[in-house]
Order: structure tokens, then C-alpha cells, then sequence
């Protein structure tokens, strides 16, 4: 899967629900002041098996608390993509200063990749082909998890906003698309798929679900 898929997928759909996220939580900082209480927070770094998903109709409070984990676990999974893909933004452009090439003032880093006009170390290959591995960062499963997740968090676990945030990954593949200039690779391809089976498998437990 193209990073630039993942980054735009979230980039298109973080945006907008930033700053409602930000209004929602003001409010609600400023009603917990007035009654005399403070809104409880949690810090630290994401750990997936501590994730809460499911939804609570408790307190007020509570439901302040559950927002802000919810944003924590988004600025954490962002943060650790960028990461990512800045060591291997990195990695490419010393890769290309190695082999005495330069990108031209229209070209991206994607576009380059897609042109195959370079080599790689022994070392670089290997590292590459475990990350996209079938177990590996940028390998299906993973990828594809991460969305599913990234999603989850940033909608609370509201299945019915799965529609809305799975066409906001199709525009952001589309972007990644164009900026690899050609159609992307098979294992973005699979990506795609699995991103979508994954949403519908979200969205189809949740009418089971109430259905019962």
C-alpha cells in the first residue's frame, strides 16, 4: 500500500473532524467548570490492547473522558505513519544522492520510485521486502488494520460514519495514484480490497447487531 494513500486517507478525513472534535470538547470543558468538576484525561503512548472502542451512554464526564482517549489514540497513530514514512522519505533521498541523481523541480519522490531508474543495496532490499511482507509494517494485514482502526478512533466506534471515512480513503488512494503517476502496485491494490472488506465486515456487524 502507498504510504501517500495512508497519509492523504488521513489527512482528508482528520481535518474536518478536528475542529469539530475541538468545539465538542471546549463545550464540554467549560460545563464540567461550571459544575465545579475537571474532565478527567489520560496520557501515554498508544497500546493497542488497551484501545476502548465500545461506545458508553454513562456520564457526561465519562463521555468527555472517552473522546479525548479517542483523539490521543488518533494524534498516536498519526504521528507514528509520519514517522514512518519520513525514515523512508529519507531513506530514498540518500539513496538518490548516492547514485549522483536529483529529483527535478516537478518531480516527488513517489514519481521517482515509479520510474525504476535506480538500484539498491543488498541491505536496503531487505529491509524493504520485510516491511512489506505479509506480516510486516507496510504489508497488507497491518496496513489495512491500521486504517480499519485509525477510523474506529477518529468516529468514536460509529459504524455509521464507516460509508463516509471508507470514501475518504478512496479519494486519498486516488491522490496517491496520481502522485505515483501510474496505477500503484499490486500490494496497494490488495491493500484497497482488504480496507474495503474490512469496512463492510464493520458496518454489516453493527446492522446484525441491532437487528437482534
Amino acid at each position: 500500500m502507498s504510504v501517500n494513500a495512508i497519509n492523504n486517507y488521513y489527512g482528508s478525513t482528520a481535518s474536518a473532524k478536528t475542529t469539530k472534535s475541538e468545539k465538542t470538547e471546549n463545550t464540554a470543558s467549560k460545563t464540567d467548570k461550571k459544575n465545579g468538576s475537571t474532565s478527567a484525561s489520560k496520557t501515554g503512548t498508544f497500546d493497542s490492547t488497551a484501545v476502548i472502542y465500545e461506545k458508553s451512554s454513562v456520564t457526561k464526564k465519562d463521555s468527555v473522558t472517552q473522546k479525548k482517549d479517542h483523539a490521543a489514540i488518533v494524534a498516536q497513530m498519526k504521528a507514528d505513519t509520519e514517522k514512518r514514512t519520513q525514515q523512508l522519505t529519507d531513506l530514498v533521498q540518500q539513496m538518490i544522492s548516492q547514485q549522483g541523481k536529483k529529483l527535478g523541480e516537478s518531480d516527488s519522490i513517489w514519481s521517482f520510485l515509479a520510474g525504476g531508474d535506480f538500484t539498491v543495496s543488498p541491505e536496503v532490499k531487505a529491509q524493504a521486502q520485510a516491511d512489506i511482507a505479509e506480516d510486516g509494517y507496510w504489508g497488507v494485514e497491518q496496513t489495512s488494520d491500521r486504517i480499519l482502526d485509525f477510523a474506529k478512533a477518529l468516529s468514536g466506534d460509529d459504524p455509521s460514519k464507516a460509508d463516509e471515512l471508507l470514501n475518504a480513503f478512496k479519494k486519498g488512494f486516488e491522490q496517491a495514484t496520481k502522485a505515483w503517476g501510474k496505477d500503484l502496485p499490486s500490494i496497494s491494490q490488495d491493500t484497497y480490497k482488504a480496507v474495503e472488506e474490512k469496512f463492510n465486515k464493520w458496518k454489516n456487524e453493527s446492522q446484525t447487531q441491532t437487528e437482534e
